[in-house]
């Protein structure tokens, strides 16, 4: 049991980084964010640890440089979780007691449809599924480790990316496969889930009847996907049995006939060491481009092959929004969200060029502006931009995981 005025501490372990928030705990409602920040370029030559207070103040920001040798800047994420306890605890009192550590996990498959304290077995069980998500599986799991270790009194929660989708239906759920596969968690999983799960949480309570409502969210960062969700429960996701499938990323490629794995395979010799690294790695935007995942580059240059990756990839989360509304049968708001939905107003239009007979058409004054609500007055469907806080979904998963009494 937790007590108000206590704090959960939420770690966002990726490949090179762990990113951290701070919560205290209110009595009742939405935990309070009272910190934030993060260690970068963990193991690279010039990691950084920056933090920030509630305000945005600027509170720490140290920088290590090769000079510094040995034992100065984190070579991994136990020496990395190091540098922010050692912060937090230098923090004048009173500080918050940490009595509990919120996880981000990508991937919780067939078994983990709800957040669960990470013991020695749920960890042994998820080190299982790190060949489905091998850009962050082992990352999130070294965060789990490092911060059992450091609060070995406190309880670890595993938080998965993939348990708001399990409440899809067979058909969403299933490849055309002989049943044995499902059987054998072969099936689609869908992610990004603490963020369609804020977005769904945030849109029930400020607007109920939307809440009720039926909405395409396309989570659009270098990680991107879309999910359509009906009275605030996912009913369809883009993503499939891992974070590949679906619209194109920053540097994975989305969907893709396997047949043309098979002919990298059988016709060119192509291992599967090759193939995980065009897949995850050389695809995508910055594959498509030869230059960069960063639309902001892409938008400023003039190579065609940038243009062309930026069109693709309106293009085809287009037809996925077409595709999702017919599965909801209709559409009652579009919500952009992440990186690039909250912050590329461009593509937000050349996104919902075309998408008229939904309903869907943009105020370019408030789209421009970043409003909240960029749809055109009398517009059937709403278009919304809503930040995503996957961190604060975390805190909360904590809390009531764990209870506030």
């Amino acid at each position: 049991m937790i007590r108000a005025g206590d704090a959960v501490l939420v770690l966002n372990a990726g490949s090179s980084s762990i990113k951290f928030e701070l919560f205290e705990v209110a009595a009742a409602g939405d935990p309070i964010s009272r910190l934030v920040g993060q260690v970068e370029g963990i193991g690279a030559a010039a990691p950084c640890f920056t933090a920030r207070g509630a305000d945005g103040a600027l509170l720490a920001d140290r920088r290590w440089s090769a000079e510094d040798g040995e034992g100065g800047a984190p070579v991994d994420h136990a020496a990395a979780l190091g540098v922010i306890v050692a912060w937090l605890d230098g923090l004048p009192a009173p500080r918050l007691p940490i009595v509990a550590v919120g996880h981000r996990v990508v991937h919780g498959g067939p078994d983990f449809a709800a957040p669960v304290v990470a013991d020695a077995a749920v960890l042994a069980r998820l080190r299982s599924l790190a060949p489905l998500a091998p850009l962050h599986q082992p990352h999130n799991l070294a965060g789990i480790e490092a911060a059992a270790a450091r609060f070995s009194d406190v309880p670890q929660v595993a938080c998965f990316d993939t348990a708001f989708h399990r409440s899809h239906s067979w058909e969403a759920d299933t490849f055309a496969l002989p049943p044995e596969f499902h059987a054998r968690g072969i099936r689609r999983y869908g992610f990004h889930g603490l963020s369609y799960e804020y977005i769904a949480r945030r849109i029930a309570r400020e607007d109920p009847a939307l809440g009720q409502g039926r909405l395409v969210v396309a989570h659009l960062g270098n990680g991107a996907s879309l999910c359509a969700i009906h009275a605030g429960r996912s009913v369809d996701s883009t993503m499939g049995f891992t974070a590949l499938d679906g619209l194109p990323m920053g540097t994975r490629c989305g969907q893709i006939d396997p047949g043309v794995l098979l002919h990298l395979i059988e016709a060119e010799g192509w291992d599967t060491a090759r193939l995980a690294h065009l897949l995850y790695h050389d695809s995508g935007l910055k594959g498509m481009s030869r230059l960069s995942q960063d639309v902001r580059v892409l938008e400023a240059s003039d190579r065609p092959e940038a243009a062309q990756a930026l069109s693709y990839f309106c293009w085809r989360t287009r037809r996925e929004i077409g595709a999702l509304a017919a599965v909801l049968g209709g559409l009652d708001a579009l919500v952009f969200t992440a990186g690039i939905g909250e912050n590329a107003a461009g593509l937000r239009a050349r996104i919902c060029e075309g998408l008229e007979f939904l309903g869907i058409v943009l105020d370019p004054a408030r789209n421009a502006a970043h409003a909240r609500e960029i749809s055109a007055s009398g517009a059937r469907t709403r278009v919304l931009v809503i930040p995503t806080d996957e961190e604060r979904m975390i805190a909360e998963h904590v809390t009531e995981l764990l209870g506030v009494g």
